[in-house]
């Protein structure tokens, strides 16, 4: 099992993330691609509004002085079920409540019905339409380069389970995947003829990827009259007869769930009153699923056994409720496919049940491994009657890795693992140098991954007949900054494993290497290249670089990319180096990590004379936890070394680097990361000349404060809870819509959103942009909201659309910028 994915982090997938295995949970970064005839420049009018010779004004908004929301205890008529802090809180609330100034806060419509607003943000998409109407032509040549560098026909990397192996296509010209099967050949997979090192594809969307391929399911069929449609899960049964996945039509991530029978391709389960998380699981057999519902304020806390079939979901066998609301559930299985999980965590404190599946027993019932423990994180996965548990247990600065007996109740029993070559010594001591993040539990190894020297890394550890340790083994690579992760297996009994690799100028491969010979560089095979059409990468250099912070003591990590020619010209100008266009991105929240991976959309950047660059500040994980923990990381009451480091990585690359200057210099984050943005424009506005400001989570205090919005009251545990003494005044410090510096010159600004976000609501960004231009000084650029009507938090589900909304983010860029 993964730790619990923190409800922000996931956002960021969209720009970086790589899907590693063909079934992708909704919330990844989708493949996208789109047709060479794919939808017109028309397409983004309709979207946004554009009308030529439209007003070039921006939308009024009115003010309202006298609004405003409390924080602290509880205001006369709130409703009592709604909390204001949580359970074991020890802070105390501010009482009286202090008034919070939210003048614009008639903007918030959590039904997303109310006119005015709606009309309001109709009126935004018009003027930022109008206000950019110039760049179509820009936005059509730079969606032509995107999709110049995209193998549209392809396939991703097929990987066995069972009698099959499954994958996913896409075809020129179609919107959404087919995820496929094929029949899978036991007595060759294992040696020489295996088909993934013979595949014979033409490239042709006629031909099969593998002999015998099934078509499973076609979201392009499922999307036809949706505006939006997102797959979550997508999972065949023990016997391979029947097929289950999840499906979002709004981008709300409230899913619905199919179960299809796929020789006959009859829908045989489906309720669409029955709404759920995206994630499911079979149990032992065809009959059997699990599930997560989600509460009010759309966090998942109840898992359901169902039976496939059942009239109505009041049948459905309520297995475990969660009523913390700090506390996210999440379900797995344990690769041997022994155990389902149950995990239940905050972001500090966790605890995972589990159900033996090998129970013959219908009626057997879940069991704790370890009660919750404040503070105290753990993970769980199984091999040959032992648990392998990952855990901070006795406040480590990182994970430690435990192994105890698989039975319930079992935290006086935990061992520590230790290194096979130094007697007693922990391999993961929970110290500063090595940052263990996981395991993958395989019949003869356990495959470690985590962080050193803050880079990813993954590690082998041989195991003998007993379950001890006999070798550790270390994966390396040639280049200094890259990426690597273990890709999904769904076969515990293997001799090979595969792993993803990318750098920010290797585009990604598939390296399937032996467990017995990790290390062996001879002994890898590449199973799959991503191809990346006209791409040379003796074009391109990358490097890492360390940027000092305002301390004087932590040093920064920033991963830079750039055309080589570009560099050469920038070294070899008068004066000892012209500024060059830099982009600086950046995120910083929930231990998340920036990695040095590759993308074929920042081609179109590069290939423009622009450096790209990536901060790798503290709140995310790159430097292990300690990067976000407090007392040195970022979190709670040291939230705003976030902020810092981000502007103090912008003097760097100026001022001691001086590779670009502030009207070179650009800057871009999503969802937390808009709100490093947001907070670093107001703190140093002069630094940059452009600002984009994706789905940003810039109403910190207002919504922090009100636990009825979706999602707020697990974030007490990140940022900490602005009713408390303790936080309030030093979030009021920091959170960008209190902060907007009056009569300050802004970059500009282009924010975008989502209506049906449940993940940072719409009104933010439109309620940030009004208030940057009632505050900032007239010379600033001007300030552009784009609302999307028909997405949720992760933009177009639509991969053409998506192309769309990425070169229009990028036209706006460049024209900010005068390129």
């Amino acid at each position: 099992m993964q730790l619990f994915s923190l409800v922000l982090f996931l956002s960021i997938l969209m720009l970086f993330a790589k899907s590693v295995f063909s079934f992708r949970p909704f919330f990844l970064a989708r493949n996208l691609r789109r047709q060479r005839q794919g939808p017109s420049a028309a397409v983004t009018k309709v979207l946004f509004g554009t009308q030529r010779g439209g007003d070039l004004t921006p939308p009024p908004a009115e003010r309202h002085e006298d609004r405003v929301i409390y924080a602290g205890v509880a205001p006369k008529g709130w409703p009592s079920d709604v909390p204001r802090q949580s359970e074991y809180s020890a802070h105390k609330l501010l009482d009286p409540p202090v008034a919070v100034p939210d003048p614009y806060g008639w903007l918030r419509d959590d039904s997303r019905t109310q006119q005015p607003v709606l009309d309001h943000l109709q009126q935004e998409n018009d003027y930022t339409g109008n206000l950019t109407q110039h760049l179509e032509g820009l936005r059509q040549t730079l969606y032509d380069e995107m999709l110049s560098s995209i193998q549209e026909t392809d396939y991703t990397l097929p990987r066995p389970k069972g009698k099959y192996y499954h994958y996913s296509r896409t075809f020129q010209g179609q919107s959404y995947a087919s995820y496929c099967r094929a029949p899978r050949k036991h007595d060759s997979d294992k040696d020489h003829n295996n088909p993934l090192l013979h595949m014979d594809w033409d490239g042709s969307a006629e031909a099969p990827i593998l002999p015998g391929e099934q078509v499973k399911l076609d979201v392009n069929e499922l999307a036809k009259g949706k505006d939006y449609c997102a797959v979550g899960s997508v999972t065949t049964s023990p016997s391979d007869e029947l097929l289950a996945y999840t499906v979002d039509f709004k981008g709300d991530e409230q899913c619905e769930l199919y179960v299809k029978h796929l020789e006959t391709g009859e829908i045989v389960d489906h309720d669409p009153s029955l709404q759920m998380y995206g994630r499911v699981l079979w149990g032992n057999d065809d009959h059997t699923i699990f599930y997560l519902k989600l509460d009010s304020t759309l966090r998942p806390y109840q898992v359901y056994r169902r039976t496939i079939g059942t009239a109505t979901k009041e049948d459905d066998e309520l297995l475990f409720e969660e009523t913390d609301e700090m506390y996210w559930t999440s379900i797995s299985k344990s690769l041997d496919g022994k155990y389902l999980f149950v995990e239940t965590s905050s972001t500090e404190t966790s605890e995972v049940h589990y159900l033996d599946l090998k129970d013959d027993n219908d009626s057997s019932t879940l069991q704790c491994v370890a009660k919750r423990r404040f503070k105290v994180l753990y993970d769980v996965e199984h091999r040959n009657e032992q648990w392998w548990i990952t855990s901070n247990v006795k406040g480590t600065p990182n994970m430690r890795l435990f192994t105890a007996p698989a039975q319930p109740n079992c935290q006086d029993d935990w061992a520590l693992v230790t290194d096979p070559t130094t007697e007693g010594t922990p391999l993961f001591d929970g110290g500063y140098a090595r940052a263990l993040h996981g395991v993958t539990a395989f019949a003869g190894h356990v495959v470690a991954q985590g962080r050193e020297g803050g880079m990813p890394r993954v590690w082998l550890l041989t195991m003998d007949d007993i379950n001890k340790v006999v070798k550790f083994d270390t994966l390396t690579f040639e280049e200094e900054a890259h990426d690597v992760g273990l890709t999904s297996h769904f076969e515990f009994d293997v001799d090979k494993i595969v792993v993803a690799y990318d750098s920010m100028i290797t585009p990604l491969q598939y390296l399937e290497l032996p467990l017995d010979n990790p290390t062996d560089e001879s002994e890898r095979t590449v199973l799959k290249d991503k191809l990346v059409p006209g791409y040379d990468k003796n074009l391109y250099n990358c490097e890492r670089v360390m940027a000092l912070s305002r301390d004087g003591t932590t040093e920064i990590p920033v991963n830079l990319v750039y055309r080589k020619d570009i560099m050469e010209q920038h070294v070899a100008s008068s004066g000892g180096g012209e500024p060059v266009h830099c982009h600086l991105y950046g995120y910083g929240s929930y231990e998340a990590c920036m990695e040095a991976s590759f993308s074929a959309t920042r081609l179109s950047l590069l290939n423009r004379g622009i450096v790209y660059a990536i901060a790798q500040i503290r709140g995310g994980g790159e430097m292990g936890r300690q990067w976000y923990e407090e007392p040195n990381g970022a979190k709670y009451l040291c939230k705003k070394n976030t902020f810092n480091d981000f502007v103090d990585v912008a003097r760097y690359l100026i001022d001691t680097k001086k590779l670009t200057s502030p009207q070179k210099l650009t800057c871009e984050g999503r969802s937390a990361g808009g709100l490093l943005i947001g907070a670093s424009i107001n703190q140093a506005p002069e630094l940059f000349k452009v600002a984009i400001l994706g789905v940003p989570f810039v109403d910190v205090v207002c919504t922090m404060i009100d636990a009825s919005i979706p999602l707020t009251t697990g974030e007490w545990e990140e940022w900490g809870n602005p009713n408390e003494e303790k936080f309030h005044e030093y979030m009021m410090e920091y959170s960008p819509m209190q902060n907007v510096k009056e009569g300050a010159i802004y970059p500009s600004c282009l924010l975008t959103g989502g209506l049906h976000d449940s993940r940072v609501a719409f009104w933010e960004p439109a309620k940030f942009a009004a208030t940057l231009r009632h505050a900032q000084s007239p010379e600033s650029g001007p300030v552009c909201l784009k609302m999307e009507l028909s997405a949720g938090h992760f933009s177009a589900s639509d991969r053409y659309k998506y192309y769309r909304e990425l070169a229009f983010d990028y036209a706006f860029l460049l024209d900010q910028r005068g390129l």
